[in-house]
């Protein structure tokens, strides 16, 4: 492997030419999205066929975020989906023409097409249904295709260490103890009480499940979703897949209803969205029943509280961020409470 560029700063028209395979006469960029883990920029190239515009992430600018991700390895992930599982599953992604990490995991460049105009899905502002619709379309590409494929389930990359859950169980209360301080006075103290409950189930909560269905997004919200693509053409693509692994695809249903869209869109569509889940692995080749599903859905809104207490203590604090975990805390144990998550957690204990 040979070195890359680690800051846009260092991507010189020489150098992207030669890997586009096209002479370019200048690059400039500028940043785009909210992410707290990566850095999104867009790259804005001129050459002798005109010009045309590109999109980049590299790894965090902030020291904490960036050993977070290195120390997890969220960097090596995302390079190794794009470069190995993309390409079997239905879910629309963002075309690849460059995808490299370093040897430590602690430095990695992605170029991708670029999807705009587009709106970024945003966890704060929520979504109407029909967004909600299109994003559940696209959990069931990631599902269905990759549904009991060892070719993709066995992948070396994507195995978690095995210590892993271990580990994450043994740092959570010092998450949720981060969590509490900095926002008991904003959270609702029954939902408090809930992401306080959890951490006591941690060691049971962060057990690795040998039942492994599918290939799992792990962070599927708003924020790293894109919207009207391509000016309209098309309705959604699914970014950000550095938290990908191999589990239960209520992982991402549950999470993304709960957390993701917040009570004021569950409260009148769940049963509807769940449905359409069901609809469309049953159209790409999974034949479910809500009944198959109950249990995990239940199980899998917890995510959401568990994503957000954990990022909350382990990434850059930002005024965004706040609002943003707030938000995921909300609608996750508004909806866990509604489900009773922590009781059927307790049953496989």
């Amino acid at each position: 492997m040979g070195r890359f560029p680690a800051h846009p700063d260092e991507v010189t028209a020489s150098w992207l030419g030669d890997v586009l395979g096209a002479r370019l006469d200048s690059v400039r960029w500028e940043p785009i999205g909210t992410g707290q883990v990566g850095d999104s920029v867009r790259f804005h190239c001129e050459g002798h066929s005109g010009t045309f515009t590109l999109a980049g992430k590299f790894s965090a600018e902030d020291e904490a975020s960036k050993a977070t991700a290195t120390s997890f390895g969220l960097y090596r992930k995302e390079v190794e989906f794009y470069r190995s599982t993309a390409p079997y599953l239905a879910v629309r992604v963002p075309q690849v023409h460059y995808a490299e990490v370093n040897d430590e995991g602690s430095e990695f460049l992605l170029l991708f097409e670029d999807l705009g105009p587009a709106e970024q899905g945003d966890q704060i502002a929520g979504c109407g249904i029909e967004r909600a619709r299109d994003a559940i379309v696209q959990a069931a590409a990631i599902h269905a295709p990759s549904w009991n494929n060892t070719q993709l389930l066995e992948a070396e990359w994507i195995q978690p260490p095995p210590e892993l859950g271990a580990t994450v169980a043994a740092m959570y209360p010092q998450a949720q103890a981060v969590f509490r301080e900095r926002y008991a006075d904003q959270l609702e103290p029954e939902f408090m009480a809930l992401c306080e409950e959890l951490a006591e189930q941690a060691s049971v909560y962060f057990r690795s499940d040998p039942d492994r269905q599918c290939i799992v997004h792990g962070d599927f919200r708003l924020d790293n979703m894109l919207f009207d693509i391509k000016g309209g053409a098309e309705p959604v693509a699914i970014l950000d897949w550095q938290t990908v692994t191999v589990g239960k695809a209520m992982t991402d249903v549950g999470y993304f209803m709960g957390c993701g869209i917040g009570k004021a869109l569950w409260r009148e569509h769940e049963d509807e969205l769940l449905d359409l889940w069901l609809a469309e692995m049953a159209r790409l080749g999974v034949t479910l029943r809500r009944e198959d599903i109950e249990d995990d859905y239940r199980r899998g809104i917890l995510h959401g509280i568990s994503t957000a207490v954990f990022s909350a203590a382990f990434v850059k604090r930002t005024e965004r961020g706040d609002a943003n975990f707030l938000s995921m805390a909300r609608g996750a144990c508004s909806l866990a409470l509604a489900r009773d998550s922590l009781a059927a957690l307790k049953e496989v204990s």
